[in-house]
């Protein structure tokens, strides 16, 4: 008896579903939609208000400018900003900026974050006292901060020198504007005293949004306070410390007022807005103080580039969904 064989088949794979594209929810696309509502009008009259300067500022950079002989005004094309560039007052402005930012940035982040916690953790009943005593730095105006901070340490009429003779190096005769070091110093002390208080309430926000839960389950496991802090707060505060460090490292680039106050830009401490300041309003040198408005937007761009890359925070992703 002879039997037959059938040729093997062909196997035939479960079909699966087809996928679903990726795309956003309907309540993601309400909030977009009510979110643009919201803060469509402001943004765009800030984009007019803002733009027109800006553009104003390219364009007049491209000439050889200055106000009291408008007659002889030329285009000169990139030539301004090659004379900046290539000037050693420039580097030395960006040297300035740059140390005052990092210096100030970093210690008030540290300051910053232990206030934050304070006011986070103080007695309900006290509470509100606490915040609105240390939000009152940063309800000051920069100027008069400034003008407090020179007379504190003016040689003259300052206090410091008299109160603070115990540490080394201050005696009564210590002149703090007399050069480079001293005079940085008290411009970065000025800056974090006033700005501090605005580090930490956006922290505060950010405490706020750590979930207790994951505190309460960390502590069982027996993490230590440390090991919270690092594992657990600081993970959970991400976005928060990133639109921190990046509003408040803008904001201590563009710094001058406190220099203007202070030492008018003397001892080699005069910063970019500053050098901007004294080519466009006291030289009245429209087209170089223009490349350096520019030079100064471009740093700008570039910092908040920098920040939102190297964080790699989707703000988005904070709504609760």
């Amino acid at each position: 008896m002879s039997t037959t064989t059938l040729p093997p088949g062909e196997k035939t794979q479960p079909k699966s579903a087809p996928k679903k594209k990726a795309g956003i929810s309907d309540r993601s696309r309400s909030e977009r939609k009510l979110g643009w509502m919201l803060a469509g009008p402001a943004f765009f009259v800030m984009l007019a208000v803002t733009a027109y300067p800006i553009l104003q500022a390219v364009y007049e950079s491209l000439f050889s400018y200055r106000l009291t002989d408008p007659a002889n005004r030329e285009f000169i094309g990139l030539t301004n900003y090659w004379v900046i560039l290539s000037d050693g007052l420039w580097w030395q402005a960006i040297w300035v900026t740059v140390l005052i930012t990092v210096v100030t940035v970093a210690v008030e982040l540290v300051l910053g974050f232990g206030l934050a916690m304070v006011m986070a953790k103080a007695l309900s009943s006290i509470r509100p006292v606490v915040r609105a005593a240390i939000l009152i730095p940063y309800a000051v105006i920069t100027v008069v901060s400034a003008f407090a901070w020179q007379f504190a340490f003016d040689i003259n009429t300052g206090f410091v020198n008299s109160w603070f003779t115990w540490i080394p190096g201050v005696s009564a005769d210590t002149d703090w504007f007399g050069d480079w070091g001293t005079s940085i110093l008290v411009i970065c002390l000025a800056e974090i005293w006033k700005t501090t208080p605005f580090i930490s309430l956006l922290l505060l926000a950010g405490l706020a949004q750590v979930p207790e839960v994951l505190q309460e389950a960390a502590q069982v496991d027996g993490a230590t306070w440390w090991q919270r802090l690092w594992r657990v707060t600081i993970p959970n505060m991400k976005a928060a410390i990133m639109v921190a460090l990046l509003f408040r490292t803008l904001d201590a680039f563009r710094v001058f007022d406190s220099i203007f106050i202070m030492t008018g830009g003397a001892n080699g401490t005069e910063s970019v807005s500053f050098l901007a300041y004294r080519q466009t309003i006291a030289r009245l040198e429209i087209g170089l103080g223009s490349a350096v408005s520019v030079l100064l937007f471009i740093a700008v761009v570039l910092i908040a580039f920098s920040f939102i890359k190297a964080f790699k925070v989707d703000l988005s992703s904070a709504r609760g969904e």
